[in-house]
């Protein structure tokens, strides 16, 4: 008996397992920083389109819907920036760069086995775990680099201040694990500078035009004492 062979464009790729975007709002507010975060920063007049995403099931072999990982974070650098209910790997013109898992003892074992196994086999070029609650990974933020088809690990180091710090070859930033916010934090060495959310660029603005109105009108007070004074 002959075996009936589903043709690829009749296979179905979910969007959705119906299970929820994290397991804690700590692991959410972790992935939900780096997204925004990374799409703040590679949109800025950035001359390569970068396509930045996360939770979202990515398909790796077209008609098998088995073949599916989803990664917590990723970016694929030189893919254009549009929206997609799921990354079909042979409509793109290339996989992700860049990957990063916000891990728990619950997702450790997928995490450090199936998942990272799919990710090299897709040639992701780095890939980080990043244990927010540090539950299980020592040191709690670790890394990976692909050469020859197998990951090596990442030298972590000590930032002046005393934060465990990665470097992403890929992105040209430091993760850092910000230990009281349960964060990892990017850095760019070449500005200096923490990459924020629009919302915390919001606030941090907001918080200076609040202090500059406090001065002026300190300021102004000062300025009517001394009229004062003269006029006596």
């Amino acid at each position: 008996m002959s075996q009936s062979i589903v043709p690829p464009a009749a296979v179905e790729y979910p969007c959705s397992d119906g299970q929820p975007m994290a397991e804690t709002p700590v692991h959410r507010r972790c992935m939900t920083y780096l997204i925004d975060a990374l799409e703040r920063h590679l949109g800025k007049g950035s001359r390569c389109p970068a396509y930045v995403s996360g939770n979202m099931f990515l398909y790796y072999e077209e008609g098998n819907s088995r073949a599916v990982v989803a990664p917590d974070v990723f970016v694929a650098l030189g893919v254009p920036n549009r929206d997609r209910d799921t990354y079909l790997l042979w409509e793109e013109s290339k996989g992700p760069d860049f990957v990063v898992e916000v891990t728990s003892p619950s997702t450790r074992h997928e995490d450090q086995g199936r998942k990272r196994e799919a990710y090299a086999g897709l040639g992701v070029s780095e890939y980080f775990l990043y244990d927010p609650r540090a539950e299980y990974l020592n040191p709690p933020l670790r890394g990976f680099r692909l050469r020859g088809g197998v990951y090596h690990p990442l030298l972590a180091r000590r930032s002046p201040e005393g934060v465990l710090t990665l470097r992403s070859e890929v992105l040209g930033l430091e993760l850092r694990d910000s230990r009281e916010e349960q964060l990892l934090r990017l850095h760019d060495p070449e500005t200096g500078q923490t990459l924020l959310t629009y919302r915390e660029t919001e606030e941090a603005r907001e918080a200076e035009v609040a202090a500059r109105r406090t001065l002026e009108d300190r300021v102004a007070k000062l300025e009517a004492r001394l009229r004062a004074l003269e006029g006596r």
